[in-house]
């Protein structure tokens, strides 16, 4: 244990953001570099070393939280290091951009503030980087056997790690122009700078990965072939179809998906353009949608100088405690969260639904109409005289993602069945019903968190391991049809 008097002694204390005003002039990430170490052994300190750790439950990667609390708090960070990476491939990508649904479980939290896991964890990592402590680890011995993975997002690199290091020759095909799926152009860079991803690739590449970038599978390389050359694929395409707002007004200029519009911020960032393509400066702009995708494009729009940054969402807001009936701990529950994007400002209206866009006589938006809306009898009921209209000059879709592009004819190539949702379907090894086809990530499971991710990349490689070997030593974090309360 670590402190044992410190969940009563120590107050929870958080990473601090650098001021808004200095943080809106740049793209860097907002916390105050090396604001958390001085703070975080304490703050390690605070875990009780519960007899049944329920932040393992919360976690989907099973992070051996206490242990690395420990060790974190008596400085060890060596031992922490070697503990975190034990679960988790990427703990800088996690410590940054979960939601921490471990941290809804935590015991402590049930009637005090709970353990700032999310702190330690990224605090570890971080410091493991500036020790040297990561190193790569390619195999003692190859196994002659291939593998391509179809994607570069966490649950792809995660796969594609895993399998390396087991011995086989790994090919990593993704689309884009860089490694990294939506961590490279979904995640604006004040969230995470994309150092933290590049320096995980030259590791990668350093055990023995190979990437190929420019490559879509289904258009420029058929998925026949690709299965020929390998003696097992895995399919971690992600859920990249954004879910549409089929109303009047929807063709006019300046209406945009979010993934539209934030990776050519990102290619700003990565030196390919001066100046976006599409940009909120002097604009209004209106973001529909009020998740974490729609707070990134709320963020992007502040940095851009947007004239005014509005944030639609359809639901209610949410409380800003639990609810003990509906959402009981240890489950994860739906709060009003203030991100750093809504410090920065911006308005967020609740219950509200957009009837139509107007625009110019030259067929750019101009106005979003909108109605206010409540659930009755479990249907979205428009409230008579609610109706009014708001100015939009750049309005981006931020209403979630509906399942795996198929219109490059990957799914159809393979001859792959689909679940009852859309997804592609799978069973308890993620294999596909393809003979040596695989699926994790977002492709199989729909749209979900980047440790979902991570670790059904992890499970993934486990059952090719499996397929091409007859066993398997790597872990197995959960199965396709663990779907736990927690997200």
């Amino acid at each position: 244990m670590a402190d044992p008097k410190g969940f009563l002694t120590t107050p929870r204390e958080t990473a601090c953001t650098r001021p808004v005003a200095e943080r809106l002039k740049d793209w860097n990430e907002v916390y105050v570099p090396g604001s958390l170490l001085p703070i975080i052994s304490k703050q390690a300190g605070r875990c009780m070393d519960c007899g049944i750790p329920f932040c393992h439950n919360g976690c989907p990667l099973g992070n051996l939280i206490p242990e690395w609390n420990d060790y974190a708090y008596r400085e060890d960070w060596g031992a922490a290091s070697e503990r975190l990476h034990a679960t988790n491939n990427f703990p800088e990508f996690t410590g940054r951009l979960c939601p921490a649904p471990c941290e809804s479980a935590c015991v402590l939290g049930i009637n005090q503030p709970a353990v700032t896991i999310k702190n330690v964890e990224v605090s570890i990592i971080d410091q493991a980087w500036d020790s040297g402590n990561v190193t790569p680890q390619p195999p003692d011995r190859l196994s002659g056997k291939t593998v391509a993975v179809i994607g570069s997002g966490p649950a792809g690199l995660a796969a594609a790690q895993q399998l390396t290091r087991a011995g086989h020759t790994v090919a990593v095909f993704e689309r884009a122009d860089r490694v990294g799926g939506l961590l490279r152009y979904g995640i604006p860079e004040f969230k995470m700078e994309k150092v933290h991803i590049n320096r995980r690739i030259e590791q990668m590449r350093a055990e023995g990965t190979k990437f190929r970038t420019g490559v879509e599978i289904g258009r420029d390389l058929d998925a026949v072939q690709l299965r020929k050359r390998y003696d097992a694929v895995v399919i971690a395409a992600g859920a990249t179809v954004s879910r549409d707002l089929p109303v009047p007004g929807r063709e006019l200029n300046g209406i945009h998906f979010a993934m539209e519009y934030l990776p050519l911020a990102n290619k700003v960032q990565e030196g390919d353009f001066v100046a976006p393509p599409i940009t909120a400066e002097g604009k209004h702009v209106v973001v529909i949608g009020g998740g974490d995708t729609g707070a990134d494009c709320v963020g992007t729009a502040h940095r851009q100088g947007a004239a005014s940054v509005t944030q639609l969402e359809i639901m209610p807001r949410p409380n800003e405690e639990r609810n003990a009936v509906s959402q009981p701990w240890p489950t994860f529950p739906m709060l009003y969260k203030v991100t750093s994007a809504h410090e920065e400002g911006g308005e967020r209206i609740y219950s509200v639904s957009t009837t139509h866009f107007e625009g110019d006589e030259d067929g750019n938006v101009q106005w979003l109409h909108l109605v206010e809306v409540e659930f009755v009898d479990g249907k979205l009921v428009q409230q008579a005289g609610t109706e009014r209209k708001i100015p939009a000059q750049l309005v981006t879709l931020a209403m979630g993602f509906t399942g795996t592009d198929r219109s490059n004819g990957l799914v159809e190539q393979f001859g792959l069945e689909l679940d009852e949702r859309g997804n592609i379907a799978r069973d308890a090894s993620y294999a596909t019903n393809v003979d040596g086809v695989f699926v994790a990530g977002d492709a199989g499971r729909g749209q979900s968190l980047i440790v979902w991710a991570i670790a059904e990349g992890r499970s993934a490689a486990r059952g090719v391991d499996r397929y091409l070997t007859g066993t398997s030593t790597l872990p197995y974090p959960i199965k396709p049809t663990d779907r736990s309360l927690t997200v």
